[in-house]
């Protein structure tokens, strides 16, 4: 903490005290204090909505966190582009685990950019492709950039610890 704090001095960030929505937890936001209060709410609402969207494959949720123009800058093979794409990575995510949940680890907003690293967790359940769950847990990380204009997601990089969550699902193997 004495270092974010140090980072905060020297940076000109302000550190906020952990917010909570609902169902999406953020363990930690923090805003640059040159952005104004009111798009500092807009641009929060918008992730925590996108998230809340991945708590609960909620579309209305997404319908309200992206924007019609959103585009994937990190778009995996087989997913369709646009908003139609996180629908479609949720609901097969959601298939394969159910009970999947998003923990919020840190939220960094800096002008029209949020940087977002979090935790994905539940359990193999379901079905992915063709190999079914058998109830193990799963626990990977994943860190996105948003890119957020008036309050709507337009833009989103993403990278996900996919060999952790494919060796816990057993479909991949780590060899030592």
């Amino acid at each position: 903490m004495r270092d974010l704090l140090a980072l905060a001095a020297i940076t000109g960030v302000v550190l906020s005290p952990p917010a909570h929505a609902a169902e999406v937890k953020i363990q930690q936001l923090v805003i640059a204090r040159t952005i104004p209060a009111a798009q500092q709410d807009a641009t929060v609402k918008a992730a925590r909505a996108f998230y809340q969207f991945w708590n609960t494959g909620d579309e209305e949720a997404l319908k309200a966190a992206i924007a019609p123009d959103f585009t994937d800058r990190t778009l995996p093979p087989g997913r369709p582009q646009g908003p139609a794409g996180p629908a479609f990575a949720a609901k097969a995510f959601h298939a394969a685990v159910p009970d999947l949940t998003v923990d919020v680890t840190k939220m960094i907003v800096a002008d029209d950019h949020v940087t977002v690293h979090m935790t994905f967790s539940g359990h193999f359940s379901g079905t992915l492709g063709k190999t079914k769950g058998q109830g193990q847990k799963i626990s990977f990380l994943a860190t996105d950039l948003l890119k957020i204009v008036d309050g709507r997601i337009t833009e989103n990089w993403h990278i996900e610890d996919n060999l952790t969550l494919l060796t816990q699902m057993g479909v991949a193997r780590v060899e030592p």
